[in-house]
């Protein structure tokens, strides 16, 4: 026989895969990369209220770092409203406005 039939000839290098089963496969790989959200102690909670605040009364840029399962966010911008209804921060950005839940804000500085 043929070389080319064997160890990684012409059989065993023509292996495809459709795209559906490797689209899932992905999809699959990905999820397993998801994180759970840390836990934040009282001080943490405090620092990122008194940050927020302080960026709100005092017009200062505010860096936060908002929660992703995949990759945490960095996000800067001076805080123009507090909704303690919905429990969201309202920030304007450099060329926008983003509305962000205080529950997913992990770490803020001012």
């Amino acid at each position: 026989m043929s070389k080319k039939l064997f160890d990684n000839g012409v059989w065993e290098g023509s292996r495809l895969i459709l795209p559906e089963y490797r689209d899932a496969f992905l999809a699959q790989e990905r999820e397993q990369q998801r994180r759970g959200k840390p836990a934040l102690d009282e001080q943490a909670v405090e620092e990122i209220t008194r940050a927020l605040a302080e960026s709100y009364h005092q017009k200062v840029k505010v860096d936060l770092i908002v929660f992703n399962p995949f990759d945490d966010e960095p996000v800067s911008g001076v805080v123009i409203g507090i909704n303690q209804r919905t429990h969201k921060v309202n920030l304007l950005l450099e060329d926008d406005e983003r509305e962000i839940e205080i529950a997913e804000i992990i770490r803020a500085s001012t």
